[in-house]
């Protein structure tokens, strides 16, 4: 092993092959503190080139390779297991924006620049790059690409796939796969970019990157608006639409328990209704328009909603100030979340048409198998992707929660899954969901998925056990 880090220092240098416990520590716990691992090393490289030759001494060596980006993963998918046979390769050194192109609407990255940089040199070059997540102060874009990360404005941009041209990718050999095209139309073959884009660090290290970029957004129209339930959710959604078409951002649903847990744990939350509704929507628009001409066109829509009674009141931020104000709601359900205690996570995608049934039959299903228990839903509506959170009843201890928890899961994924969703919408499968893989694809999906692993990783070294579970024995 001491030969292993020489060669690693002889790459990188000296100092950015960190072997300490101490320096180790930040790299080998994932970001919610549920995994822990061990590592031989933590490995920072500072160029594509240099990974190339990480990768193929270690792939000579057999030593196995977690790539690691900001650390943010919310499913364990950047944490090694506890072996301490694994060196993490992390991507935070390699942070340049290495070009704007403003007349076609791209920019080219390293794949360790954190996402809220990115944003910035958008802004900076007169455009606008549309991904936002709570850790994008943290995240890069690497492991966003890995993850195919979503957050709050899909329903009008797509995920990372949609707002990727070109990948740079170093393969477990050591080869460099360079794919950083910024064409929009190549019909040349297979689409690789897409095979890496959401494989979780399993079939390649993610370098580099082209993006798209957008024209910035002029004018903003956001409101917050009370429901009935999931249904008119449902309905307003398609006025809404109807009416404003892909000026659409974002459409993000939160329960009346959901609403009432974040007024409870944050002091900067402030309802801008009268008392807390059974469900609630926030909407915002965006377009090159004028303010004025795109909140009439919010206020119309929804007050032909009010008419028809799918909405039960609304309030339409004047500025700024409380556009950022009813958006402190939405963001405020993470850390709600956290203060009041365990929880079980679930973060499942169905059909749109399917949201409402989706959540009354498991609400319904996990309130007859643990009496009691407190269904926490919110998420992104209008792209058809829910957190499905659970609480403990009032009272409950967390080893009895704990031990609920799995039947509880399965319940929420047997009810996503019949409404052919996924159970990982934007979290990925990491280390948190791998075994449940078989429940929810097809033997031959898992089959191809296979393949492809042997094909790019025959030696099983990139990011073992996570993704893919293994086969079962016949």
């Amino acid at each position: 092993m001491t030969d292993l880090v020489a060669r690693l220092a002889d790459i990188v240098g000296e100092r950015h092959v960190l072997v300490d416990a101490e320096a180790q520590a930040p790299f080998l716990t994932d970001w919610l503190g549920k995994y822990r691992g061990a590592a031989a090393a933590i490995v920072r490289p500072g160029s594509t080139e240099e990974v190339a030759a990480v990768m193929a001494l270690c792939t000579a060596r057999r030593i196995p390779v977690v790539p690691q980006g900001g650390n943010t993963s919310m499913s364990g998918g950047a944490t090694p297991d506890m072996s301490g046979r694994a060196i993490v390769v992390s991507l935070t050194r390699m942070n340049r924006i290495r070009a704007v192109d403003p007349i076609g609407n791209t920019m080219t990255v390293d794949a360790g620049t954190v996402l809220a940089k990115v944003q910035e040199a958008a802004k900076a070059a007169g455009r606008f790059f549309p991904l936002s997540l709570g850790a994008e102060g943290s995240c890069t874009i690497g492991g966003n690409l890995a993850a195919n990360a979503g957050g709050v404005a899909v329903l009008r941009y797509g995920t990372m796939r949609e707002l990727t041209l070109g990948l740079e990718v170093v393969l477990p050999d050591g080869r460099i796969w360079d794919g950083l095209t910024a064409l929009r139309k190549d019909n040349t073959g297979y689409a690789l970019r897409d095979l890496f884009i959401g494989s979780e660090g399993t079939l390649g290290v993610i370098t580099g990157a082209v993006l798209k970029l957008f024209p910035q957004p002029l004018a903003r129209a956001t409101a917050f608006v009370a429901l009935r339930d999931a249904n008119a959710a449902l309905s307003l959604l398609s006025s809404v639409r109807a009416r404003c078409g892909d000026r659409l951002t974002a459409f993000e649903f939160m329960t009346g328990d959901c609403l009432s847990l974040i007024l409870k744990h944050s002091a900067e939350a402030r309802l801008p209704l009268g008392a807390v509704p059974p469900a609630a929507v926030l909407i915002e628009l965006s377009d090159a328009d004028d303010e004025l001409a795109l909140t009439e066109r919010l206020e119309g829509a929804l007050a032909e909603a009010v008419e028809t009674e799918i909405v039960l009141d609304a309030a339409i931020a004047q500025d700024g100030v409380q556009a950022k104000a009813f958006w402190r709601i939405r963001e405020g359900v993470s850390e709600a979340l956290v203060r009041e205690g365990k929880a079980a996570k679930h973060d499942v995608s169905v059909p749109v048409a399917a949201m409402a049934d989706f959540v009354a039959a498991t609400d319904a299903a996990v309130i007859a198998a643990a009496p009691g228990v407190r269904p926490i839903v919110f998420g992104h509506l209008g792209d058809g992707n829910l957190h499905y959170n659970l609480l403990p009843r009032m009272g409950q201890s967390d080893a009895d929660f704990a031990a609920l928890a799995p039947e509880l899961t399965r319940i929420v994924h047997d009810e996503t899954c019949k409404r052919r969703g996924s159970i990982s919408a934007e979290h990925g499968i990491g280390q948190l969901r791998v075994a449940e893989m078989p429940r929810c694809k097809a033997p031959i999906e898992l089959d191809l998925m296979r393949s492809l692993k042997t094909l790019f990783d025959p030696h099983n070294l990139l990011n073992p056990g996570k993704l893919l579970p293994d086969p079962v024995e016949n």
